[in-house]
């Protein structure tokens, strides 16, 4: 485990390689699970303004869950967004095969002005608060992020920087740019430590 200010992160984000293959993983993080992606408190407004933007374009399915039981649940472990019985989360939609967030394809149109939930971005970092300490671990789950792996091995890009733009829009540029030189470091004094 490492430290950058008040977030204490486990050494695999620093030192693992990953970059998101789609063609072969189907985007089944957002698919795939035993519950939604957890959501935040100040996310709800952001969730609702979404959901009323998409409605007409998510599955019938999505729609008929929130009617249920709403576009969040409450967990034992907080709020999560809500997922169809084949456990899709409520907001995929489908592009040749590949699973996508309805509210990332309109951000990226230009059509809302949020990106998507933070934790969603983030994957497969998940961070916990444990009083006024935040930590991060690197989720990795085989059947879902091996083909990432694969690829982040063959491109030579680490988790680290594949997800630079939602660690910088959770923690800032400095938190990051301070993350990334520790990471640097970090890699260094592994590779030493495995020539010796």
């Amino acid at each position: 485990m490492f430290r950058v200010q008040d977030t204490i992160l486990s050494d695999d984000i620093a030192t693992a390689r990953f970059a998101c293959d789609l063609p072969k993983c189907k985007g089944a993080c957002c698919v795939v699970g035993d519950a939604g992606a957890p959501v935040a408190d100040d996310e709800l407004p952001e969730l609702e303004q979404a959901f009323e933007l998409l409605e007409d374009e998510l599955h019938p399915e999505a729609r008929k869950t929130v009617k249920k039981q709403g576009i969040v649940q409450q967990s034992k472990h907080g709020l999560e967004l809500s997922c169809r019985e084949n456990e899709e989360c409520i907001f995929v939609i489908y592009d040749d095969g590949v699973a996508y967030c309805a509210i990332q394809k309109a951000f990226l149109e230009g059509r809302i002005e949020w990106e998507k939930p933070i934790s969603c971005h983030l994957y497969p970092i998940r961070l916990k608060k444990v009083e006024e300490t935040e930590y991060a671990n690197f989720e990795y789950v085989n059947k879902l992020c091996s083909a990432a792996c694969i690829k982040g091995k063959k491109e030579d890009i680490y988790l680290s920087e594949f997800l630079k733009d939602p660690l910088v829009r959770r923690y800032g540029k400095d938190w990051y740019d301070e993350f990334e030189e520790r990471c640097k470091e970090m890699r260094i004094s592994n590779s030493e430590a495995a020539v010796l």
